[in-house]
């Protein structure tokens, strides 16, 4: 917002040439008829509000005045145009769903009660200037119309106690310059009224940026927070952070650079003072500020390392401005929490690679230990009982079937060490915490990554055998990918049930849909699906149509169901 300029005027006519000042003249004509306006819109709306309360009709009457405080406060806004006060435009409203999040959002904004504060004072304070505006017209005109009605009518002398004052030429040379210096007073007056009005528009109506300002930092921090925490590619890592500070910030572009120069990610416009080495690395903890030739700012701010990371320098963050701009304290505060979020992904960017070096080495190792000790003997006295049946299988049938026994008893150990193997490997979250702790990462990860809103209902843990354990969590894992992947959803239901026997896992999005019937026996991930449902005793469907999600339910029986069929199988 801004006031408009006008161009100033020289002498005692200065006021009188200003254009300014009949924008103002017509801003008081037209504020007392808008005043009494806006007074008996919300006055009606609260005391009919009140009134009918008992009928239900007053909530949504109270609600509508409510409303009408806004709305009204932007006509006034428009109204200030006149003054010289433009109003940068507002972003796009806030959706809600439902009343109660509005209402709650509208108390609690303090520019609901300020522009309340501009509709109280603008009746009363419209009307004392109406009347003093009307006050001097009258003079003005009184005297500049003396000659017509003085001399031309006779009029009769005025008598006050002993003064008789008979009208003449002096008389009215007089009232002439009495109308004359009214009318330069009613120009002096009017630009009083105008920066009277101007200050109680931007005291009053002027929308708070600071408060959007610190909303967008929070929100962009907490992004910042969830995508480092989330321990993702390093790159889109980074790329993220660059992007939250440009957009949280007045900043022209951000730019995330190596020690060695090299830009990490950049957002924003690019600019040849956003790579290469500084002129001068900035102390940890503060900003370097310099003037680029082309007269931009440019905040340079450290990138810090732990002390367990071998070295402090994690390059820079920089911010480039317009020419004579500079950031204020708290924007170089958030900047400052964006460059130490991108210190913390470079350091766990290390970790995770010497963590994942010594995992892979370890784990090798155990398998290597695991494979000899069970599978690798195994296959060894395989051979074995293989090369006997054949030597013995001519000479002694009946010694090459015992080997051949032997044999299939070995291959079979093997075949279940192998299983035994390959479960060991599953995540670490469902072997800690079981399946609803590990959907409930997975959730939350999918919201923090992917910015989808994730309604997860997942309440006990469900009685499932581990191989129907990882079948669920695997079947749920494929699906919520392929939300990410095809359905352009912005929403997705999450629910694991337990009743009867049954557990039922149900993955449900609001995306784009399919035809089921268009793709014959389904995707390569839906038969995968299919074969773990059916892999774990249970059963899959896939309900789904153009433009109206997808569900995806997957039915497994409980452990205690489970032997109990297995029981009646083998009896």
């Amino acid at each position: 917002m801004g006031a408009g300029e006008h161009r100033r005027h020289e002498g005692l006519l200065a006021d009188l040439l200003s254009s300014r000042t009949y924008r103002v003249a017509l801003y008081v004509l037209l504020a007392l008829p808008a005043g009494g306006l806006v007074a008996a819109l919300l006055t009606g709306g609260v005391v009919g509000g009140v009134l009918t309360l008992p009928l239900l009709v007053g909530a949504p009457l109270l609600l509508g005045a409510l409303w009408l405080v806004g709305a009204l406060a932007d006509v006034q806004r428009v109204l200030a145009a006149l003054l010289g006060v433009n109003f940068e435009r507002a972003h796009l409203p806030r959706a809600y769903r439902g009343v109660l999040p509005w209402l709650r959002d509208t108390l609690a904004d303090p520019s609901t009660y300020r522009a309340l504060l501009f509709h109280a004072v603008q009746l009363p304070l419209a009307a004392m200037c109406w009347v003093v505006l009307v006050a001097l017209l009258v003079l003005m005109l009184a005297g500049i119309s003396a000659p017509l009605w003085v001399l031309s009518s006779g009029a009769p002398p005025v008598v006050w106690r002993e003064w008789t004052l008979v009208p003449d030429e002096s008389v009215v040379v007089g009232l002439v310059l009495i109308g004359l210096g009214s009318a330069l007073v009613l120009g002096g007056v009017l630009n009083l009224m105008g920066r009277l009005w101007t200050r109680l528009t931007l005291g009053l109506l002027a929308p708070d940026r600071r408060d959007e300002a610190a909303r967008r930092e929070v929100v962009a921090l907490r992004r910042a927070a969830g995508r480092v925490a989330l321990g993702d590619d390093l790159g889109v890592t980074l790329a993220d952070l660059a992007t939250q500070a440009w957009t949280a910030s007045t900043a022209r572009s951000v730019a995330l650079v190596a020690s060695d120069g090299t830009p990490h990610a950049i957002s924003g416009e690019e600019h040849p003072a956003l790579a290469g080495l500084p002129d001068g690395a900035p102390v940890p903890g503060e900003a370097n500020v310099q003037v680029t030739p082309d007269g931009g700012t440019l905040v340079s701010l450290p990138v810090t390392l732990p002390p367990s990371a071998g070295t402090l320098d994690g390059g820079t963050l920089r911010a480039l401005y317009l020419g004579g701009t500079r950031p204020g304290t708290e924007e170089l505060a958030f900047l400052l929490s964006i460059a130490d979020h991108a210190g913390t992904a470079l350091h766990a960017s290390q970790l995770i690679e010497r963590a994942g070096a010594r995992a892979g080495e370890q784990e090798r190792a155990r398998l290597a230990r695991e494979l000899h000790d069970s599978v690798a003997q195994a296959l060894y006295g395989i051979t074995l009982g293989a090369k006997t049946a054949r030597a013995t299988l001519d000479r002694d049938p009946g010694r090459a079937r015992e080997s051949l026994d032997y044999t299939i008893r070995l291959a079979e150990g093997g075949v279940s060490e192998m299983k035994a193997l390959l479960f060991s490997l599953r995540p670490d979250a469902l072997e800690e915490g079981g399946l609803i702790a590990a959907l409930t990462q997975h959730a939350h990860a999918l919201e923090a990554r992917h910015g989808l809103q994730v309604h997860a209902e997942l309440r006990a843990e469900p009685h499932l055998t581990p191989d129907a354990q990882a079948a669920a969590y695997r079947v749920a894992q494929e699906a919520l990918h392929n939300v990410v992947k095809h359905a352009r959803a912005t929403q997705v239901w999450l629910s694991v049930h337990e009743a009867l026997g049954v557990v039922t896992v149900s993955v449900r999005d609001d995306g784009r849909g399919f035809d089921p019937s268009s793709q014959g026996r389904g995707t390569l991930g839906q038969r995968s699906m299919r074969e773990r449902a059916a892999g774990a005793g249970g059963t899959l469907d896939v309900q789904s149509a153009p433009g109206e999600g997808t569900i995806v339910t997957l039915r497994l029986p409980a452990a205690v169901a489970a032997s109990l069929q297995r029981e009646e199988a083998h009896a």
